[in-house]
This record gives C-alpha cells, structure tokens and sequence, in this order.
C-alpha cells in the first residue's frame, strides 16, 4: 500500500531520540489536506509532542480532523497534540510582549517553550514607552534562566532587559510598525546592533524559533 505522505512529506520521527526535542509542522504553504494527513500520521506517536505552527483555521480544522483532542491556540496560530502541557523541568522560561500587538508571536514563543517542558510565563504590554512598566516586573526578570524579548516598531526594549538582568535575552522582533518599521526589519536591525551583550536574535515574527532555543537555554543543570 502506497504512503500518501511519500509525495511531499518524509517526518522526521526520531528527532526526539536523536536531538532531545520533536519535529514541528510548519503549516504556512502546506494545503489542509496535506496537514491532515500528516496530522494522521503523527497519531501513531502520543509520546511525542508535536506542534503545528503557522496554522490558519482551514490548517486548525484539518488537524483537529485527525486529532480531534489537540489544543488550539488561534492566536498564536498553534496547535499541540498531545494537549497536555508535561511535567515542567529545567528553569524558567520568561516571554515579554513588548505590546499588545506582539502579542501573537510572543504567545507562539510562550507556547512553544511550555510544550517543550518549560516552566513558561508570560508578560505583556511592558514595552519602553512606558518604561516603569518593565522595571516594576525586576524580581520576575530576575528570577528567570532566559528572557525572549517580542518587539515592533523600534525593537528596544531586548537591549533594555539584557541592561538589567544575568540571563541571557533571546530578542524576538515583531512586524508590529508604522511604514518605516519595513515589516520588522527595523527592529530586526535593532536587535542585531544592540549595545547590551547577552542578546540572541531570531528571525522577523519567528516565535517557535524564539520559544525553541530559550528551552534549550533553559534545560535541566
């Protein structure tokens, strides 16, 4: 019998075993039909979690299709199958939204973490407009292994962070700007030029990424 995944898909099932964290289905440019069927495919698998990132809701609809349990997040655009978060382990995970309207991604990032089995917390709208907002959070900033940083428009509030705390800030720059922001890339650039050191940058609205290596940093001693 033929694999209907053989014409597009080869799932990398043993990237737990090999590298400690599972493979992630990245939806965007995948066809809902494709994405069930891959959600299908991982049924077989509950001992591994797996995420399906960039989901729209035709995406969410063809998962929930085959694993009608998985958890939905519609804003971060995310799903989980299993859906139970596991056991956390390891330090704490801290994901700042620098606004409401990077929000998404940081919830991408926060999740991420989580089902990666991270303690994970979530701070929002702290960005530097109002900077006593970011200085009243100092004992939880402090009490983290690592600090993801979501930020649009001027991408400032990472340098600020890693100005105040010892762990290491992994900055996560957002779309969120007016015309000259050019869809991130000046917070991008913010982020990669910054003064403060300490500071990882991942890619424009990338919060699996994000959420990925600050689990990692985050790992058991």
């Amino acid at each position: 019998m033929s694999d209907p995944l053989a014409d597009f898909a080869d799932l990398d099932l043993g990237r737990q075993d090999r590298r400690g964290y599972p493979e992630a289905v990245y939806c965007a440019g995948k066809t809902p039909e494709q994405v069930r069927l891959i959600a299908e495919a991982v049924s077989g698998r509950p001992d591994v979690v797996t995420l399906f990132t960039r989901a729209g809701e035709e995406h969410a609809a063809a998962v929930l299709a085959s694993l009608p349990d998985a958890a939905w997040d519609p804003e971060a655009r995310l799903l989980a199958w299993p859906p139970t978060v596991p056991p956390s382990t390891g330090g704490l995970v801290l994901v700042l939204a620098a606004g409401t309207s990077d929000l998404p991604v940081a919830r991408e990032a926060w999740l991420t973490a989580r089902y990666l089995g991270r303690e994970a917390e979530l701070v929002v709208d702290v960005g530097v407009a109002g900077l006593h907002r970011v200085l009243g959070k100092l004992d939880l900033l402090r009490s983290a292994r690592v600090v993801v940083v979501a930020a649009g428009m001027d991408g400032a509030l990472p340098s600020v962070v890693a100005g105040l705390v010892r762990a290491p800030v992994v900055a996560l720059p957002t779309s969120v700007g007016y015309g000259a922001s050019f869809g991130g890339v000046a917070a991008l650039l913010t982020m990669l030029n910054s003064c403060a050191p300490g500071v990882s940058v991942v890619n424009i609205d990338n919060g699996y990424g994000a959420g990925h290596l600050a689990a990692q940093i985050a790992e058991p001693a």
